[in-house]
């Protein structure tokens, strides 16, 4: 348990906006903000496709930490927004190595969560040498009994929520929603696929933290981005994340014992239950795994956002 509570930091500015040209089709952004010759802290978001936004600089002491946000391939800034050609893991993989090696650093913290999770302990997996330690939030490992939970399963806790997505579909196609949905949201006419993207991320909205939330206001939505995010999902769901065929677990278990590691997860997180966080807490015998027994999924949450900005502070003493 935590002796104290701990808040996000105040808003703070970016000092670098960049863009890092990856093969002949994208080009991933990355912001720098905080001390510029901080200790050097890689954020990862979720998603799939979420991109990045300004309150998640704030997890970290900007007069301590390098802080490096990057929106993966076809998310948030990065062009060509929505885009699926040439991504996979592995690809957003090699984008968060090869900027890694642009900024010239070493060896750096790197903090995950939900989707941004699974890609961390993928990184970590493949540059070991580069990770000075883990903070994993929300756990996601792909799994098929994780899909189905969040494709269906979910609906149990949230009967109205599911109601709403397959409601939206021809009665004919509510048996398959993923795969309905891919043919609306991939459909070139934006009368159909913007509205249908709305819909899709809207579900997951609906269940991410304990307590409901206030649901954006219509004005506020981004069409555009809010259709970028739900491609980009569903073209790793579709496709297992692209790491169906692995045991993250059991590699993790062989080749990450030796990095310190904090994991942190919702009592009652709907998205991401949290028998996949004990279940790679068990695999990492020396991680610290916090149990939020007041949160769901949503890092903004208080308990898991005080949670998150106390592990940064223990890391400071990292070497």
């Amino acid at each position: 348990m935590q002796d104290k509570t701990y808040n996000l930091y105040p808003e703070l500015e970016i000092f670098t906006k960049k863009y890092l040209i990856s093969g002949n089709s994208h080009e991933i952004y990355y912001e720098i903000c905080g001390n510029p010759i901080g200790k050097p802290v890689v954020f990862l978001h979720g998603g799939p496709g979420s991109g990045c936004n300004p309150n998640q600089r704030r997890f970290f002491d900007p007069a301590h930490y390098q802080i490096i946000l990057i929106d993966q391939r076809g998310c948030g800034r990065s062009l060509p927004q929505g885009s699926i050609e040439q991504n996979t893991t592995d690809d957003l993989v090699q984008d968060i190595e090869a900027i890694r090696i642009e900024l010239n650093i070493e060896r750096w913290l790197v903090f995950g969560g939900s989707w941004g999770s699974t890609l961390a302990l993928c990184y970590a997996l493949t540059y070991p040498q580069r990770v000075a330690g883990l903070i994993l939030r929300g756990i996601f490992l792909s799994r098929p009994s994780e899909l189905n939970w969040f494709l269906g399963e979910v609906q149990a806790f949230f009967p109205e929520s599911w109601a709403k997505l397959c409601d939206y579909l021809p009665a004919a196609k509510r048996q398959h929603p993923l795969e309905a949905y891919a043919a609306l949201i991939f459909s070139k006419d934006t009368k159909v696929s913007i509205p249908a993207a709305i819909r899709w991320n809207a579900f997951e909205g609906s269940i991410m933290s304990l307590l409901p939330r206030q649901p954006a206001d219509a004005s506020e939505i981004n069409g555009a981005v809010e259709l970028a995010r739900a491609r980009v999902q569903i073209h790793y769901i579709q496709n297992q994340c692209f790491i169906g065929h692995r045991d993250l677990l059991a590699e993790a278990k062989a080749n990450l014992t030796q990095i310190p590691t904090q994991i942190i997860q919702g009592r009652y997180d709907m998205v991401c239950p949290p028998f996949t966080a004990w279940e790679l807490s068990r695999a990492l015998p020396q991680a610290n795994f916090q149990l939020i027994q007041d949160a769901g999924h949503s890092a903004m949450e208080a308990g898991i956002t005080s949670a998150l900005v106390a592990a940064t502070e223990k890391f400071k003493s990292l070497n």
